[in-house]
């Protein structure tokens, strides 16, 4: 049944079917239908809460949206001649950080259609192309979701950077649990490696700063990457490779045993970041 609002690891098998990509892959392709395809409209009016309408309705999350919403506006020239060509033009126009080939049409109803990229045979990216909107002429995205990066394939993660954290099952844990990445590099922080932990007010986010690349005055306390395991400190089961996530009940450092030890990676204070 498919998920509204709310709520990836093998490709449904595919045939392309002739929209090709500069790498040869296809932007398009033709695929095994769902057990349970889309039955909604194409089209629902966006909320202040919501603006990703019938595309967000089109998932099938495992946990919630991740993200989601209209389209930019766009001069006559920009837009594609076909559905396809609209979605092309979503990926020049919005630059999304999902899969760029892969997509199959999964239904066609008053002059729009539901581009689904599935995993597994289930949605986690839907793209809803329509021709000639106002201010935006020709085929081009109308409203787009997706599912969290973690429910896409591995092949796609890993080559886009995320580390992909798993819980104690192996089973890949959704980014907006726990994530972490390499310092940015216009910054000149590549040296280090930045942890985060839940989501809005609840997030946390800690460092590694083994070469003291980081501000002064950025983390709450020292990094140390030899240290002594709290007694108080308890096995979260998130594991990111050799990795594995402990904290205590305040949660003020992050505790993460590697094949070497256990180091400690204090608080970013709020409101730094690369700028």
């Amino acid at each position: 049944m498919r998920r509204g609002l709310a709520g990836v690891a093998v490709l449904v098998a595919v045939t392309a079917v002739g929209c090709g990509t500069e790498d040869g892959k296809d932007i398009v392709v033709a695929g095994t239908p769902p057990a349970t395809p889309y039955a909604g409209p194409l089209y629902v009016p966006a909320t202040a809460s919501d603006e990703s309408g019938a595309a967000g309705r089109a998932l099938e999350c495992d946990g919630s949206m991740y993200a989601g919403g209209g389209a930019e506006t766009w001069s006559k020239g920009d837009g594609g001649k076909t559905p396809e060509g609209g979605l092309r033009t979503y990926f020049d126009i919005e630059q999304p950080d999902v899969p760029r080939t892969g997509y199959r049409v999964e239904r066609k109803a008053d002059g729009r259609v539901l581009f689904s990229y599935d995993v597994g045979g289930r949605t986690k990216v839907a793209v809803i192309v329509a021709k000639d909107r106002k201010n935006r002429p020709g085929w081009g995205p109308e409203t787009r979701a997706s599912c969290d990066p973690a429910e896409l394939p591995a092949s796609f993660t890993k080559a886009h950077g995320y580390e992909i954290w798993t819980d104690r099952n192996g089973k890949r844990v959704p980014t907006t649990v726990v994530s972490s990445s390499v310092g940015a590099a216009h910054c000149d922080w590549q040296k280090a490696h930045f942890l985060h932990t839940g989501e809005g007010d609840k997030g946390r986010l800690y460092a590694r700063d083994p070469d003291k690349v980081l501000p002064s005055g950025m983390l709450t306390a020292p990094y140390d990457g030899d240290v002594r395991m709290p007694e108080s400190a308890h096995d979260t089961g998130y594991r990111y490779q050799d990795r594995q996530l402990w904290l205590t009940a305040d949660a003020s450092t992050a505790y993460v045993r590697t094949p070497d030890g256990v180091e400690a990676w204090p608080l970013v204070k709020d409101g730094q970041a690369c700028q």
